[in-house]
């Protein structure tokens, strides 16, 4: 009778949970002696607080690890299984303990799915130090869980599993089955990539591959890469479209880009799209890229994420992805600039703090005798009467000093945009020379 046979009822994941804290994979930075949970089992003094990180990552065996060296009592609740109901009892119990001199480590996973008001339930419970309070979550604490409680819990970042990690997980559990996994180095790799980070998910498909059949385990032959896919089927990304993830890619694809790393930028996008991201939303990322990074550097940008956009949706999906890798291409090997952006919010600025002062009067039309009388109009020069089709008169308002909000760089079109300012000021300067 093997190892799973004799326990049925008990998952790969859960057989091999950790005894002890250094046994816990991937997050030495914060086990170690000079890590926030090694100072806190070092000193005795544990305080409350948020553990963020991703699926499988060791989230809840840290909260039990935390509870059994401390001697503190573990108490979990799912925030996704549980109500009001449940955390009066858990806050009531917790009470009790604390009367017979023993303390509480509520450990609440998916923390970030209790609503604002359940969240402020805690706040007197931990602050009279009922309990301890340990939150599990996978989304960015700073979205999604009160400021009132993120200020009486230090939040504690754990990695997602890297090949190291993963790959003495895999060790692990092989030495526990006393056996090898039946699959070639090739496989294994493969194995260790499908898991993505996810000591959890891992373990899942090992104890799936360890439960085959005998006849599709071909007799000993080890199983390939192929045949492993097949048998596991394909993880679908992780990848929640309104949640953290999304807004990481989009900013990894945005930087990307702006860094002019195109192949970097292919890759993000690919990710999007695996993970079921909505190309509409991508292409309407990318043109306002196009007019926020790239703009006057060349004009040409903005042309190629509009059409690029109609042509995804004239062709639908897949054939349009395609017009969507083009768009990437081009913004990532464009010549850049911010010179529009930072003239438009400079403007901005200054539009808000003169917003009282009229425009000069000889540029304002006079469509009525009353209007000509009090000087509306009077003095303008039309430029294309001058002899450089450039008059030099000031359009700024009366009482406001000339500012330069739009300054391009030396990249791509603005090149000439440069020249043409510089030709515009020096005939502006001798324009007012002559008439003062």
């Amino acid at each position: 009778m093997d190892l799973f046979e004799q326990n049925l009822a008990r998952p790969l994941a859960d057989e091999l949970r950790p005894k002890k804290i250094e046994d816990i994979v991937g997050q030495e930075h914060l086990i170690e002696e000079k890590g926030a949970i090694g100072r806190m089992l070092k000193s005795g003094k544990i305080t409350s607080f948020i553990l963020w990180g991703p699926p499988g990552c060791g989230k809840t065996t840290i909260a039990r690890m935390i509870a059994d060296y401390t001697n503190l009592y573990f108490e979990q609740i799912s925030a996704v299984f549980s109500g009001v109901a449940d955390l009066k009892k858990a806050f009531a119990e917790a009470k009790d303990r604390r009367l017979t001199g023993q303390g509480t480590l509520l450990f609440v996973d998916e923390i970030h799915r209790f609503n604002r008001a359940q969240q402020d339930g805690f706040l007197p419970y931990v602050e009279d130090g009922t309990i301890i309070l340990v939150g599990a979550t996978t989304e960015n604490p700073s979205f999604t869980l009160n400021s009132a409680l993120l200020s009486r819990c230090r939040v504690l970042v754990l990695n997602q599993l890297n090949t190291e990690a993963l790959s003495t997980l895999l060790n692990r559990a092989e030495d526990v089955a006393r056996k090898k996994l039946p699959i070639d180095e090739e496989a294994r790799t493969t194995l260790i990539a499908m898991a993505n980070g996810d000591g959890r998910y891992l373990l899942n498909m090992v104890e799936t591959i360890f439960n085959l059949p005998l006849d599709e385990q071909e007799n000993d032959v080890a199983i390939s890469s192929d045949e492993l896919t097949r048998i596991i089927g394909r993880r679908a990304a992780i990848y929640d479209k309104d949640r953290d993830g999304h807004y990481n890619l989009i900013s990894a694809l945005h930087k990307s880009l702006r860094g002019s790393d195109v192949q970097a930028a292919l890759y993000w996008m690919a990710r999007m799209l695996e993970g079921g991201e909505d190309p509409k939303y991508i292409f309407r990322r990318l043109t306002r890229f196009a007019v926020e990074d790239i703009s006057m550097a060349d004009p040409n940008a903005l042309v190629q994420a509009i059409s690029s956009w109609q042509a995804y949706e004239r062709l639908g999906s897949p054939e349009g992805e395609l017009a969507l890798s083009q768009l990437v291409v081009y913004l990532a090997t464009a010549p850049k600039s911010a010179g529009n952006y930072v003239a438009y919010k400079a403007a901005r600025v200054a539009a808000s703090q003169t917003n009282s002062l009229n425009p000069p009067k000889h540029i304002l039309n006079a469509p009525t005798k009353l209007m000509e009388d009090i000087g509306y109009g009077s003095g303008y020069i039309y430029d294309h009467d001058t002899e450089d089709g450039f008059s030099g008169q000031n359009y700024f308002p009366d009482g406001m000093s000339r500012t330069d909000f739009y300054k391009p760089v030396e990249r791509g079109f603005e090149r000439d945009i440069i020249k043409r300012l510089a030709y515009w000021d020096k005939l502006r300067k001798e324009k007012n020379k002559n008439e003062s």
